[in-house]
């Protein structure tokens, strides 16, 4: 596929970025090299290969659930700032 100083100009555009003439040139060449590359990645047989969607086999961990003891709440409310009646207190935020 050819591509050409419009098209550089175009997605440039598109991507609000300023490309002058010399560097439209430059990436018209470069863009093109990628799209050539691509292109012949489709030539590759893949048909006895089975589609995937991660490189690497990924397996959920699952553990059991467990009901454990918590903090007690005068422990966790010792940090608090402020507190009243074991909740704590913040700053209004709504008027």
């Amino acid at each position: 596929m050819k591509i050409t100083t419009d098209d550089v100009k175009y997605v440039a555009k598109l991507a609000r970025l300023n490309v002058s003439e010399d560097e439209a040139i430059k990436l018209a060449g470069e863009m093109e090299s990628i799209i050539t590359f691509a292109d012949m990645l489709s030539e590759i047989d893949t048909s006895s290969i089975a589609p995937t969607n991660h490189a690497m086999k990924v397996q959920n961990v699952f553990r059991e659930d467990k009901v454990t003891g918590s903090y007690a709440r005068e422990d966790i409310l010792k940090n608090a700032p402020a507190q009243d009646s074991g909740c704590y207190l913040v700053p209004k935020v709504v008027e």
